[in-house]
């Protein structure tokens, strides 16, 4: 690039470059490899492309590799965080340690975390999640420890939530800012988890016990800001608070969150989107409905591209799919295929923007 360019300009340009382009000219001068690696510039560079990523199997790091019966906790600003049983070597016996690996797929760079004391499920149960500071752009895990049998809450003496965080900027596991924990009659579902704009939601049920003994359940949606590190209750609409919690799933759309409602019309599956809108308190508008063919037994949504159609994944395949991931146009109703083969309800779609996060 001419000398003549004011280096502020050349600045400016790079920041609209693909990460790939930002990897070759860190090697043509100091100058420049200095200001892409500076925390400024990867805090202030966002990636122009966007992917949907289906996951069959992942097997390309060689962190990820160490992982067994791995599975993917989130993504957030390019990067995707995976847990599962750590491996030493491809034969080797399993630690007996939980291990998280944070991966950067654009700038093939990854990062692993031991995660220690996993509850083993029998009276506690462990849930992780995983999201980017808005303020500080530093990826955070957060690991909840909590009694995993509503029947032991009365029993057992010790507290009932235990709640940590690991700053990948300080590297060792701490309490949260925060003290406020989650209400003891709260069950998350870990299944149900999106990361939007540096918050965690999950889905989860109030149980609340009467008088009597009597037991009501409640659905609502639990939120983790990583800046403040505190959690935050939404409550949802009626409909959808005193209805089974397995008829609900939630997922991002764009940069909202999406509560999904599983429900059947005329002897035809049908799934309502509602929209989560506002500040405090959050309200929720019913923004389509995916009406699916009477021909289709069993239909999971895996995710939504950026334009808003819904990804599905059917079993068994639709007629005219060469593969068994589709997009489902609301407004016609039609139905076309993305050409993705794999196992039946084996894809996991994530939104994606490139990142110089773990340069």
């Amino acid at each position: 690039m001419s000398d003549n360019i004011p280096f502020e300009i050349q600045a400016e340009i790079f920041k609209r470059l693909p990460v790939i382009s930002l990897i070759q000219i860190r090697s043509v001068c100091k100058a420049w490899k200095f200001l892409i690696d500076s925390d400024d510039f990867i805090k202030n560079y966002s990636g122009q492309m966007q992917y949907l990523l289906a996951r069959v199997s992942l097997n390309t790091h060689h962190l990820v590799n160490t992982l067994r019966n791995s599975y993917i906790i989130g993504s957030s600003h390019g990067l995707l965080c995976l847990y599962g049983d750590y491996q030493e070597g491809h034969d080797g016996p399993l630690s007996g340690t939980g291990r998280v690996v944070l991966w950067n797929p654009s700038v093939r760079k990854a990062v692993a975390v031991a995660v220690p004391n996993v509850a083993d499920r029998r009276i506690y149960e462990t849930g992780l999640g995983f999201g980017v500071c808005r303020e500080t752009n530093d990826p955070k895990i957060l690991k909840i420890t909590h009694i995993n049998m509503w029947g032991h809450r009365e029993s057992v003496t010790c507290i009932p939530w235990q709640v940590e965080v690991f700053p990948l900027s300080t590297g060792a596991w701490r309490s949260p800012y925060s003290s406020n924990l989650p209400r003891n009659s709260i069950e998350f579902d870990y299944d149900n988890t999106v990361v939007i704009d540096g918050m965690i939601y999950w889905l989860a049920t109030d149980r609340i016990t009467a008088d009597g003994g009597f037991q009501s359940y409640s659905n609502l949606i639990i939120s983790f800001d990583m800046t403040s590190e505190e959690f935050i209750e939404v409550n949802l609409p009626d409909s959808l608070a005193h209805q089974s919690i397995d008829g609900l799933s939630i997922y991002k759309l764009r940069e909202s969150l999406v509560v999904l409602e599983r429900d059947v019309e005329a002897n035809n599956l049908v799934f309502r989107v509602w929209a989560m809108e506002g500040v405090v308190p959050k309200s929720f508008t019913k923004l389509f409905a995916i009406n699916i063919p009477d021909n289709v037994s069993e239909v999971y949504v895996t995710g939504f591209r950026k334009t808003g159609e819904p990804i599905i994944d059917s079993l068994p395949c639709y007629p005219e799919w060469t593969g068994s991931l589709a997009v489902y146009e609301p407004y016609s109703k039609s139905i076309s295929s993305l050409g993705i083969d794999g196992r039946d309800f084996s894809h996991y779609v994530y939104s994606y923007i490139e990142s110089l996060l773990l340069l």
